[in-house]
């Protein structure tokens, strides 16, 4: 990763310090939802500098190792009572601001593609348009939450919409790995994430903005009092 310049990697740094502080008051200062997310951030920081992740004929294809604890620790959020609790306490106006880290993410991808560390794809000048949910959060944020003018049916609309386009990036991603089962991206595949500091996007800051989503579309489609 000598190729990428210093003010990228400490620009992602901070999107990262963002995304866990914004997650840390969306949560109401919930500490313990705050450290296994930082004890993630760690254990990733460690594997990707000693270059754990690089092994493309590894099985199973060790992206899987960035992936799955963060699948676990939303799955665990969705079917146990102190998740419930925790899902129950998030201040959905203050998740919606988290989404603006968004657009900083997608100038990061951007750059790495020009480094050739991503492919055109999983940028805004390829097939991503996750850059539309970053830019338009804090205007649902305000106007949704804050002054109630979009309306539930309008704010789910919103987060099924922005949902689908991370998804839609992170499944380009996966299959555009080095691994046994890459299917895309052959000519430049998606090394970027398997370094640090980026490994913190398919490994903090997207399953933060996925629990988000899933989050806020189960809030809103209950009848409970919502504490924006």
């Amino acid at each position: 990763m000598e190729l990428v310049p210093f003010y990228i990697s400490l620009g992602f740094i901070g999107l990262t310090v963002y995304t866990i502080a914004m997650f840390y008051r969306a949560s109401n200062k919930n500490k313990g939802a705050t450290l296994i997310v930082l004890g993630l951030a760690l254990v990733q920081a460690v594997l990707s500098q000693r270059g754990f992740f690089l092994a493309k004929d590894a099985m199973p294809p060790r992206i899987m190792f960035i992936l799955l604890p963060s699948v676990v620790c939303i799955v665990l959020a969705f079917v146990t009572k102190s998740g419930q609790r925790l899902i129950n306490s998030f201040n959905l106006q203050t998740y919606s601001y988290l989404h603006t880290v968004r657009v900083g993410v997608e100038v990061v991808l951007y750059y790495l593609f020009l480094y050739q560390l991503v492919p055109e794809s999983m940028t805004f000048s390829g097939r991503n348009f996750d850059i539309v949910a970053g830019l338009t959060a804090p205007f649902v944020a305000y106007f949704g939450f804050k002054k109630g003018l979009i309306g539930k049916r309008g704010l789910l609309v919103w987060n099924w919409i922005c949902l689908l386009l991370v998804c839609q990036v992170v499944i380009t991603g996966i299959f555009s790995v080095p691994s046994p089962f890459q299917l895309l991206s052959f000519e430049t595949p998606n090394t970027g994430i398997l370094h640090f500091p980026f490994v913190w996007l398919p490994g903090i800051i997207v399953p933060v903005v996925i629990f988000g989503h899933i989050v806020t579309v189960k809030r809103l489609s209950q009848n409970i009092k919502q504490p924006f």
